[in-house]
């Protein structure tokens, strides 16, 4: 970890803020902490953010707008912090360009824990510590995915895919022609074990596809074989 590393917390209650601002801080994180998304916002387009920490009940904008207007420009980890713990909210979290989400009342060294995972993972795909594959890019049907550069074009046009949309976009063209289950695309791309009812890579694919333009039912790339996994044909 570095001493560099910039995090963002943004959340209206004042000493859960607080709170996991000390945490980071002891990590030798440099905290970036607001109560509203302007302010958080401003501070995104001023300093160089490396993950944000943003909760879904803000007093000005709602943190699933707030995460969405980030990605617009920005690709590092984004976790969410809420109330809410039913399903649907995970989904809408993630399909929106979040990577984690955590749920209070929360134990704070897991979210420590969980913001030193993002950044590892974050800093493992966009370096050339990775261990060179057997092809550095792929190129059919218009879709062009480069490992090396991570740099991917549908038709020419480039997509900005976050970290782990890429990595899921890589491994299914590394496989192409095979389908691959959820388990094992977790288990690749996050690196941690599939739990039953995860619906974490569910909610990246269709992210994945709408940023590619696609058709949930006809996907022309990313496609479902029900009961089995995804793959691209």
């Amino acid at each position: 970890m570095s001493a560099n590393d910039k995090v963002l917390i943004v959340d209206d209650e004042r000493e859960i803020a607080d709170l996991v601002e000390v945490y980071l801080k002891n990590e030798n994180y440099t905290v970036f902490k607001f109560y509203n998304a302007s302010d958080a916002l401003a501070c995104v387009n001023r300093e160089k953010i490396d993950l944000a920490i943003l909760d879904v009940m803000l007093p000005d904008m709602n943190g699933f707008v707030l995460c969405q207007k980030i990605r617009e420009n920005h690709m590092f980890p984004i976790i969410m912090l809420t109330a809410k713990v039913e399903d649907m909210d995970k989904i809408t979290g993630l399909t929106l360009g979040a990577d984690d989400y955590i749920t209070k009342p929360f134990n704070p060294l897991e979210l420590v824990a969980r913001v030193k995972t993002q950044l590892r993972r974050y800093t493992r795909y966009n370096t050339s510590k990775v261990t060179a594959p057997e092809f550095d890019e792929y190129d059919f049907s218009g879709l062009y995915i480069c490992q090396n550069t991570h740099k991917c074009t549908l038709n020419e046009e480039e997509l900005a895919l976050t970290p782990i949309e890429f990595n899921i976009l890589w491994y299914l063209c590394e496989h192409r022609g095979k389908v691959v289950s959820s388990e094992e695309l977790f288990e690749v791309v996050w690196g941690e074990k599939y739990l039953d009812n995860n619906n974490t890579v569910m909610a990246h694919i269709a992210r994945l596809r709408e940023k590619m333009h696609e058709p949930s039912r006809k996907p022309k790339f990313v496609k479902t074989v029900w009961g089995v996994g995804y793959t691209i044909e």
